[in-house]
């Protein structure tokens, strides 16, 4: 668990080192987001997908990263240092994110 959770950390890092616009402070934010991200991937996340589940089958699973990024957008809106500055950095930055995640959780 605790393994997943920096890796997620390191994707946010990541994200904010690749993506122009999204912007993370310092690590101790990037730990705060992960931890946020985290709660409410396992919380709010499966309610949004199964609310969206038509569009999901629709566009056969790639709505998912626009509820990613808008879970990212939320998270920006009231963590301080963490700013993102439009929809497809927070885009991107969910793309990242989730690639980074996939890995971790493929390896550990």
């Amino acid at each position: 668990m605790l393994a997943r959770f920096l890796g997620a950390t390191f994707a946010v890092l990541l994200a904010a080192y690749l993506i122009p616009g999204f912007i993370i402070a310092g690590f101790y934010t990037a730990l705060i987001v992960a931890l946020i991200l985290g709660v409410l991937n396992i919380t709010i996340k499966p309610i949004l997908v199964l609310l969206t589940l038509p569009l999901n089958l629709l566009t056969l699973g790639l709505f998912s990263f626009i509820i990613n990024a808008a879970l990212l957008l939320f998270v920006a809106s009231f963590v301080e240092g963490f700013t993102i500055t439009g929809f497809v950095p927070a885009l991107l930055g969910g793309v990242v994110i989730a690639v980074v995640n996939w890995l971790v959780h493929e390896f550990v």
